[in-house]
This record gives C-alpha cells, structure tokens and sequence, in this order.
C-alpha cells in the first residue's frame, strides 16, 4: 500500500493527526450527503427491505398471518410496550414508579429501564392499542435499521471507500444471525446492536480529540436505551479502540496514545453518570429481582460454533455468528491482504481471533455478561463480534478488490471452515444450498471485479458496467443468503421454542369487560388467564400476573408460599383463581374465559369471557394481632390462613396415597382443593363433575385443553420444577359421605406432592372472615400513581396491611407521622397502629432513585466543565496564530 493509503487508515471524517489545530466550519449551505451519508442511507433502507421480505417470506405478521411472538417477546416486551403505551397517554392507574397492575405492584421505574427506556419506544404512541404487534415491529425494524446505517457510516468514517459496498457491510452487521435469532425477539437487546458502531465513533472522537460532549451524550444515550447489551457494546468498542491506538501511524506518540485513552475514558465515565438515575435503579433492582438458579457455563462444540458462520442455522447453545458469505469471506482475507499495512492486518486479525476464543472461555465469558452467567442464551454478545468481522471485511475491500492470492486463501479458509461444520446439529437443510449459491455470486462479483481493476491498472479504458455488476453480484449474494435465513429462522423458532398467539378478539373481549368492572381502588379487578401471559398489561386490571427480569423475590416467594404458580423460575407469576386469595389482596371482580376454540399460531384467539363480582375486604385491612411466623413446613393452606388470621379450611390428617389416588375425609359440602405445585399431569375428584378448562403456557408452546365431557371434573397441572410451578386447583365438591377421593394420571413417571396437598374449603367460615375484616378495615381507600391513603375506624389496633408485596421502596406512616420504610406481615406491606391514628399512608420510591441523580447530576456538571474547557482550547489555538504574526509585525 502506498504511503498515502496507508495514513487514511488513520483519519476520520478525511482529518488526520491526532489532536493539532482544527478549524471550526462556518455555516454551509444544504448539498447532497457525501459517501458517509449516502451509505449510511442505503444501508438503513436496504436492511428494512430485506427484514419485511424474510419476514413476508416465512408468512410472519405484520406480512402474513403466522404470530411472531415466540419466547419473551410475546410474554414480556409486548404486554410491556401495550401498558408503556397506556402510560404515555395517561390511561393507567400507576405511573413511571410503580405498576399497579402487575404482581400487586410494581416497581416500575425499574421495568422501564429495563424493557422501555430506548427512545424508539416512544413510536408505540403513533398506532392504537389494538395494533400494539404492529408498534412493536415498527419498534424493531427501525432499531435494526438504524443499527445497519451506524455501521455503514463507521465503516466509511473509518477509510474511504465505495459506500455500495459499506452499506452492503452495515446490512450484514444489522441483519447478522444474532438479529435475526436473537435480537428481533429480545427488542430491547436491539439498542445494543445500534450502541456498538456509534460508541466505536466515540472511541475514534476520543482518539482524535474530536467532540468531547457528543461522545459522552451518545454514551449515556446508550446506556439508558439498555444498559445491558450497551455495557457489552462498550466493552467492544474498547477492543476497537486499543486496535485503532496500536495500528496508528509511527508517528502517533505514546503520549498521544495515553491521551486518546484518557478522554475516551472521560466520555464513557461522563455518560454512564448520566444515565446513572436510571441505571443505578435497574441495577439496585435486579439485587433485590428473585433470583434464577446458578447457570455453569458450557463452552459449544467447536463444530457447532463454525457451522453458526453459515446461513439458515438457528439456535441458543451456540453464538449465532451468521455474517454473509460474502462478507465472511472478505474478512478470511484480510490476514492475507498485502495491500493493507501488516500492523493494520495483524491487528484487527488478532481482535477477530481473541474475540472468538473469549465467547468459549468462561472467565472473559463472565466478563462479557457483567460477571454473572445468564440463564438461556449465553452468547449475548455476539453481536460485538459480529461487528468486529465486518470492520475486517471492510478494511480488506475498501481500498480496492483485493488480490487473487488474498482472495484464493480467505476461499481456502471459508471452504475449510464449512467441511468442519458438516456434521453439526445446528446444520439446516437449506445452509448449504444458500451457502454454494452465494459463494458463486461471491465468486462472479470478485472476477468482475478484478476484470475492472486490471483494465484500471494497464491504463485501459474503465468500463463502469464491470463494476457497477460486480457490485451488484455482491449485494445479491448478501441479500439473498441473509432473506432465507430470516425466513428459515422464523419457521424454525415457531417449532422449536414457546410461541404466544396474536393478540385479537379474546384479548379485546377481555379489555372490555375490564374497563366496565374496574372499580380501583375500592377493590381489584382480575383478568384471569389469557393467552400471552403478562394478562394485566395487555388487557388492563390489578393481578398477580407478571413476567419481569426485575420480579421481585418477596413478591415471588410471599406469591409461591400462597399457592400461587410461577413460571420463568418464579419471575412469572400467574393469576390464582381461590376465594381465600381474592379476599388477601382484594380481588372483587374476576373474569374467567372459555376459549371457542383451539388457540392456534395462524389465528387471532377467540373465548367467551364471564365476569363474577363478589364482596372482599377493603385494600387495607387490620390485623389486631400479629400471626405466628411461618414454618418451614407449612403448606399454601396454612400460610393462607395466616395471612387471613382465620381457620377456613379442613386439612384432613389423614390424607392417604395409594398409587396414584389420593383419598381423605373432608365436610360434606366443602370444596376441594389440591396444591400440588411440582405435579405434571391430571387430577380427577371422582364422582359427578363438570368439565374443565385450563390453558397450558409451557415452554414449548401455549396451547388450550377444552373438555367437554359428562362424569368427573378433571383439571390439568403443569408443574415441571424449577421452572415451572402449578397453582393450586379446585377439583369440586365433596360429597354427603364426605369421602374425597382423587385420581392422579401423571404426564411422565413419578408424582411430587407436598406433605399437604389437600384442602377443604368451607365457605361460612370464609365469609364470616371477609366480613369481620370488612367491618375493621379501611372505610375509604384512595390511591395516587405511586401512593395509597386509607381512612381507618377510630380506635384502630395492631397493624394496617396493604394488599401488596413488600417491595423495597415502600414507605409508610400512620397518621400524621414522619414516614418511615415499611414493615411486613407474612410479606406484605404493613403499618403498626396504636389506637390514636385514624388515617395510614403510604408511598412508593424506587430504590436508588437520589444516588443516580446525584451522580446524574455530578455527571452533569463534569460535562458542562469538558465543553467549557474545549470551548477556551478552541479560542487560544484560534487566537495563537494571530497573535504571533502581530508580534512579528511589531518587531
């Protein structure tokens, strides 16, 4: 390479030099984008094209009619973006610190960071509530498309080149397999996916001394979008750095090096403090979040992780690194490319070695996921390395198409690379069809390609057409591997992973019977079951439904201990339909669906919804007396009746199992009711029955079990620890003779049951406890966004309990005093009373809100200070010259 080529490596937007005198432009007036510009446009546009065909392709909504929300984004980001929508319009009870409909509430501010804080969200507001699907695809199309126009305009910023080409790249980094098989199903990763290019032009601004308070902005940005996936992106943009420090020109001094480290050090600091309100209370939440059990990291077979650089392969024990054909091979050549200076070859060539080794090695697997192992897929990070390859192959074409040996041995190393991956499991039946056919265009465009620079260099007349078809090959080749494996992967996941339907007229149905019984806060409304999950946030009302990286543990363990069910390992838990629990937290209204009909995944769900109103006690309740604590041993029924502070079941002693029938003596009349949380299978009370519903939300798909049959009622459990645990069921009534008498048809071998499993609910004594806490409760309850005012009967003793899980954050007082961190009562939220108060209130702050705005706003001024200094450096280096010239003068 010449020496002229071989500085631009070092320049950004076409400057030099590292830090020397720089001029500030005057005004221009508008002219077309230049090559930046233009690839940057044509990347965004051409990765939103091809994302709707693969899309189109696989029959997928918005373009088909086929739900895409598989996985989390139908049970989490959907319902999260439906009631975030709701919140931005001012149709929800709570507010941006607590939710009010999930869990029992909430800490919102929290989920927001976690789930709502990238600043594309803010589109959902544009369509109705009954298009939320199509919000949300909106929502992720345009974070992946703009994720493709950074990356095209770093590649251009970083060395000149043709921009067809750098746009063609930004597609590949946008649409990469971790995209399409992660990323477009987890949207708030997507920030991340955008933050690695845009803070990689930070790190160059840093290096170069170049707009110190866009960069920290851009940081914060980042971090605030999605913390998560932005601290991997900066870690990567670390690794772009250093390379870039020790690939510059000889005559950058190790003092200049120093410098460009301390102010991309300064840019990343000033905007992680900015972001710091927001960060520090995501981070303070997932401290207090219920814990997933201990994941042990098991590095991929070799095979699988090179057959994952290959079209059409889909999965999550392996790193999705899908690039292109095309733009793989341009990065093989790279370490072969003679016309690109060794340090430059030698450095990004040994970035893209480390980076892939680091995904397999568990201690920098730890360091990329913050120190901790992720539960599910453990190759979050791909995408830096994704990002990394393609600046490879960039680097290697941009200068021109690189030569034949370059080009034979990155062939070699591709060709080698898929013979290992032959025999992976991860090999789909369409990865080599699309593999052979896109190397071949690969192929025609590099031989028109050379055809065209070899005429250049024997000073033949150019023709633009050899060229302008080589291009053209090369985008086709790209285009058309990364649409079939879109579409591939989108079959795929539908068979392989839980899917929930789309949304359609059950939830619509639901949503109105909601609006029209909600009566918040003299008592809560409860959804019932509704396919997705995460009901409340879809449909509206107050339950126990939520699904959460940020579900607290109280909420999750106090919830479990009742009977309650759980998926996600506890951050999932489900509505439970008892009387006892609808009289704990307040449940006066409850809809319950009959679905009409199977849910499938090409139809819009329909059910027919009743709704029951029946008299609960007030939101806040007084207890005179504290309950004992529980005990280890104390089944759902007992904590039940502890929080209750009344006996309302008959827990026979004398429970009996004899293979798989259980049988006891309960009162004539009662109802029956097994807990069975760790049981898969079905359960029967013999003797006449009615049929049963009950949808089933499992890991591998959601589906409705309708029963329409004479004789005994049986009910489904789908209890498969730890992951899943049922909630306790109602199995009917029990018969004159009082014998109980329960058939057990496990789904697999062996049946867990509690030492406990059966009670007898006997429906006086609950009434006559709903009434007595009716009478001593609040008379009046009212309820802000993130507060509760409850006026009590004069003369009130013991202790007020709100209705909700003790969360972190909750403050409370009685009376007119000074509010103080509330206690508990057997996990929920409780106020100690002494006789004399006759109103409580209480009043939710998401922990860690004042740190983050005190370092926020230290973080603040540190940035006000960096654009003053700039601003004087910017006014003495104008002044410099002018002033010697006039000393000259004067001599």
């Amino acid at each position: 390479m010449p020496p002229a080529a071989e500085t631009v490596l070092d320049e950004v937007d076409g400057e030099g030099g590292d830090g020397g005198v720089r001029r500030r432009p005057g005004p221009r007036p508008w002219r077309r984008p230049g090559p930046a510009g233009a690839a940057a446009l044509a990347a965004s546009l051409f990765t939103a094209v091809l994302l709707c065909l693969a899309t189109a392709l696989s029959r997928t909504y918005p373009f088909g009619p086929v739900t895409r929300n598989v996985v989390d984004l139908g049970q989490q980001y959907l319902p999260f973006h439906a009631y975030g929508r709701a919140l931005l319009l001012g149709e929800t009870h709570g507010d941006a610190f607590l939710n009010w409909n999930s869990g029992f509430g909430s800490n919102f501010l929290g989920d927001i960071g976690t789930y709502l804080s990238s600043p594309f969200d803010l589109l959902v507001v544009a369509f109705p509530a009954d298009r939320i699907e199509l919000a949300l695809y909106v929502v992720t199309a345009a974070k992946i498309s703009a994720a493709g126009g950074a990356a095209a305009l770093l590649f251009v910023r970083l060395c000149p080149g043709p921009w067809p080409v750098a746009a063609a790249l930004g597609t590949a980094y946008a649409l990469s397999g971790w995209t399409l098989n992660h990323g477009a199903t987890v949207p708030m990763w997507l920030d991340g996916l955008l933050a690695f290019p845009l803070l990689c032009l930070v790190a160059e601004w840093a290096r170069t001394g170049r707009r110190p308070v866009l960069g920290p902005v851009i940081v914060a940005l980042a971090w605030i979008a999605n913390f998560y996936t932005a601290y991997m992106a900066t870690l990567g943009a670390a690794v772009f750095l250093a390379v870039r420090l020790l690939t510059s020109d000889e005559t950058v001094t190790a003092r200049q090096r120093i410098a460009g480290t301390l102010r991309a050090t300064r840019s990343v600091l000033i905007g992680i403090g900015l972001a710091a309100p927001l960060v520090v209370v995501v981070f303070l939440g997932t401290k207090v979040a219920d814990p997933t059990p201990v994941t042990t990291f098991a590095p991929a077979a070799w095979t699988d992780l090179l057959a994952r650089f290959l079209p059409a392969t889909e999965g999550v024990t392996s790193p999705a690194l899908f690039i292109g054909t095309p733009a793989l091979a341009l990065a093989l050549t790279l370490p072969f490319n003679r016309a690109v200076v060794p340090r430059v070859r030698a450095g990004w060539t040994a970035a893209v070695v480390l980076a892939t080794l680091s995904l397999q090695w568990e201690p920098t697997h730890l360091l990329w996921h913050a120190g901790a192992s992720p539960n599910g897929n453990p190759y979050r990070q791909t995408f830096v390395l994704s990002g990394l390859l393609l600046i490879a192959a960039w680097l290697s074409v941009a200068r021109g198409v690189p030569r034949p040996t370059a080009l034979l041995a990155g062939g070699a190393l591709l060709g080698t690379l898929a013979w290992a991956a032959r025999g992976s499991v991860e090999i789909d039946a369409w990865t080599f069809p699309a593999f052979l056919a896109a190397a071949a265009l690969t192929l025609a465009a590099a031989l028109l390609a050379g055809q065209a620079a070899r005429r250049k260099a024997a000073a033949l007349p150019a023709l633009p057409v050899l060229s302008a078809a080589a291009v053209v090959l090369f985008v086709a080749a790209q285009a058309g591997e990364t649409v079939v494996t879109g579409k591939r992967i989108e079959e795929r996941q539908r068979n392989e992973v839980s899917w929930s339907p789309l949304t359609g007229p059950w939830h619509a149905a639901a949503a109105r019977e909601v609006a029209r019984a909600d009566a918040w806060p003299r008592h809560r409304t409860d959804p019932g079951e509704v396919p997705g999950g995460n009901d409340v946030l879809l449909v509206g009302g107050q339950g126990a439904d939520y699904y959460s990286s940020l579900t607290a543990e109280v909420t999750s363990s106090t919830l479990t201990s009742l009977g309650f069910g759980h998926y996600a390992k506890g951050r999932h838990p489900v509505t439970l339909d008892n009387p006892v629990t609808d009289a704990l937290f307040s449940i006066g209204t409850r809809l319950r669906s009959e679905p009409t009909e199977p849910v499938r995944q090409d139809a819009r769900p329909r059910a027919r919804v009743t709704v029951t109103t029946t008299s609960v006690p007030p939101l806040v309740t007084v207890r005179a007396r504290a309950a004992r604590a529980p005990r280890p041993g104390d089944s759902a029924f007992v904590r039940q009746e502890l929080l209750l502070g009344s006996s309302v079941y008959e827990l026979p002693e004398d429970t009996r199992r004899t293979g798989h029938t259980l049988t006891a003596r309960c009162p004539a009349g009662s109802e029956v009711w097994l807990w069975a949380p760790d049981y898969e299978g079905t359960a029967t009370l013999a003797g006449k029955g009615t049929s049963a519903v009950r949808i089933v939300q499992g890991t591998s798909a959601v589906s409705v079990s309708v029963r329409e049959r004479e004789g005994p009622a049986t009910v489904d459990f789908d209890g498969r620890p730890p992951a899943v645990r049922a909630p306790m069921q109602a199995l009917g009534t029990v018969p004159a003779s009082g014998e109980v008498s329960i058939d057990l048809l496990p789904d697999k071998a062996g049946i867990r049951l509690p030492r406990q499993p059966v009670g007898c609910l006997v429906r006086a004594r609950l009434d006559s406890a709903v009434r007595r806490l009716t009478v001593d409760g609040a008379t009046r309850v009212s309820a802000g966004g993130h507060s509760v005012t409850a006026e009590l009967p004069p003369g009130s003793t013991g202790v007020a309990v709100l209705a909700a899980p003790r969360i972190s954050g909750w403050r409370c007082a009685a009376g007119d005093a000074e509010a103080v961190p509330a206690r508990a009562y057997q996990g929920l939220v409780a106020i100690p009373l002494d006789g004399r108060a006759t109103t409580v209130s209480c009043s939710f702050r998401p922990p860690g809100l004042r740190l983050g705005g005190a370092v926020g706003a230290a973080a603040l001024l540190a940035l006000a200070a960096t654009a003053g200094f700039h601003r004087r450096r910017q006014e003495f280096t104008r002044s410099a010259p002018a002033d010697r010239s006039a000393g000259n003068a004067d001599g």
